[in-house]
């Protein structure tokens, strides 16, 4: 019995621990890491205001407790 409550209470905990707010620049420079794996040399990423986004497509990131956006847009030469 004390298993199973001791392992429900690690559960929970752990849950909350994937629930916390991330910070955008964190986020962002995880986003920025992975484009760069894909070789695209021409992009932006910008942080927003839920309010500024103007295009849901655009969206690759939320942060900061789901108050700001992380935007891409890929640049064409």
């Amino acid at each position: 019995m004390n298993r199973i409550a001791l392992t429900l209470i690690a559960t929970a905990l752990s849950t909350s621990a994937f629930a916390a707010p991330r910070p955008c620049e964190e986020l962002k420079a995880e986003i920025e890491a992975k484009i760069q794996a894909q070789n695209v040399s021409s992009y932006t990423l910008e942080i927003v205001r839920n309010d500024e986004v103007q295009d849901q497509n655009m969206v690759v990131g939320t942060c900061e407790n789901g108050t700001k956006k992380i935007i891409y847009q890929k640049n064409d030469r």
